[in-house]
């Protein structure tokens, strides 16, 4: 295997100083001879040369790494989350390292510790199970700055967030205007604060209309994944219910095809609604109503806030809201008479 070459080899090939190969190659050679920074490059280009990330990052004193900590990467919604942060993190030219920890508090502090050990230079925490005591022995003891979303609406630090008793609100109001007035729900049988906060706006409009509150039968709980919808679809066809709201798109997608196979239309037997619109929901049959969150705007946004924290050193505990809103497909329809 060829030895490979570093900056001290092409500083002796150049006949030059290490420094002044590092200036040139970083685009602050200009006090360099056109020569010798042309021969800097040919070298480079000649033998291929890549700088040594851990050693820049010496020098430097900056790593220029974003860690992304997400429950599941499986997921399309933290997919296209993720494509937010990268496009942020390009252009300021930082590198997002991208971790699923499953929801296992075990394993996010775990990786937590391993970012932390090499000098990450901030956070985007995505986690269902992050803890504010987790915040605190692990990231907050070392100084590192971060951005918190989702899950974490309690959490003390700056934050992207969307206002889930709103889109919980949003689907209620749809579904009734639509004139169904036995609406069951389909949600998690482990539900994080935002999934709390959503069916309670769905439940308040509820009780608004003088409708009876939900009640316990007319609530199914299943694992937040399309497998969890899917294996749920007796238990909703069971309430009798002439619609159904899922607490995600996930679930939503994954009820459709239960209900497929049943045979049940869609939407003329049942509306089914979803939450997330993400981006499979234009490709199911038929296609998804939802309520959207801006997905790809929220990485963006908690990668653009951590990027100023870390340039400005700064630490204020700022909130950023993005709108959530109704999207219309095909999955949905008018009441009818059984």
């Amino acid at each position: 295997m060829n030895k490979k070459i570093t900056i001290r080899d092409l500083a002796k090939e150049a006949g030059v100083s290490v420094t002044t190969v590092s200036q040139i190659l970083n685009n602050k050679g200009e006090r360099f001879s056109k020569a010798t920074q042309e021969k800097v490059f040919a070298l480079r280009d000649k033998y291929k040369y890549v700088p040594d990330f851990n050693a820049r990052n010496l020098i430097l004193k900056s790593a220029k790494t974003i860690g992304v900590l997400v429950p599941n990467i499986a997921n399309p919604f933290f997919g296209t989350f993720i494509e937010g942060v990268q496009s942020v993190a390009r252009e300021a030219d930082f590198i997002p390292l991208v971790f699923s920890a499953n929801k296992n508090l075990k394993l996010e502090k775990y990786y937590l510790s391993q970012m932390i050990e090499r000098s990450i230079s901030g956070l985007v925490i995505a986690s269902a199970t992050m803890t504010t005591e987790t915040i605190k022995e692990v990231i907050s003891f070392n100084d590192i700055p971060y951005i918190l979303f989702d899950q974490n609406h309690t959490q003390d630090g700056a934050r992207v967030q969307t206002s889930d008793y709103l889109g919980g609100q949003i689907a209620a109001n749809y579904l009734l205007k639509l004139g169904h007035r036995h609406i069951a729900v389909l949600t998690s049988n482990n539900p994080t604060e935002n999934l709390n906060h959503r069916m309670s706006g769905f439940k308040k409009v509820v009780e608004e209309n003088n409708l009876t509150v939900i009640d316990s039968q007319d609530v199914v709980r299943a694992p937040l994944t399309k497998a969890g919808g899917y294996e749920a679809a007796d238990k909703v066809l069971a309430t009798g219910a002439s619609a159904v709201f899922a607490a995600n798109d996930e679930m939503a997608i994954g009820l459709l095809r239960g209900l497929h196979e049943r045979g049940v239309k869609i939407p003329e037997d049942i509306s089914v609604m979803g939450y997330d619109n993400i981006y499979w929901d234009d490709y199911v049959y038929p296609r998804l109503t939802t309520v959207q969150q801006p997905i790809f705007d929220l990485g963006a946004g908690a990668t653009k806030m951590l990027i100023e924290r870390i340039n400005h050193n700064s630490y204020e505990a700022r909130v950023q809201s993005f709108p959530v809103k109704l999207i219309e497909r095909d999955s949905t329809g008018p009441y009818r008479q059984k």
